[in-house]
Order: C-alpha cells, then sequence, then structure tokens
C-alpha cells in the first residue's frame, strides 16, 4: 500500500521528487568537495 501510495498519488509523487533531489544534491555536493580536498592535498606537494 505504501508504495501504491508513493507511486500513484500526487502526494507521494512530491515526496519522491525531493527524496530524489536530496540524494542528487548530495552526491554532486560529495564529488565537488572531494575534489577540492585533493586539488587542496596536490597544491600543498602531498
Amino acid at each position: 500500500m505504501a508504495w501504491n501510495l508513493l507511486f500513484t498519488s500526487d502526494i507521494g509523487l512530491m515526496s519522491l521528487v525531493v527524496i530524489v533531489g536530496v540524494v542528487v544534491i548530495g552526491a554532486y555536493m560529495g564529488k565537488v568537495y572531494s575534489s577540492k580536498m585533493n586539488e587542496e592535498l596536490n597544491a600543498k606537494g602531498k
């Protein structure tokens, strides 16, 4: 019933969009921060 409500109702679909958006933004921010940390380490010569 919960899966049916998530994929068929308006509120469920909006919730699904928010959940996916948060995961995508988190992955993007993790990638950016990781590359910035590596960039700083390389600049210090380590």
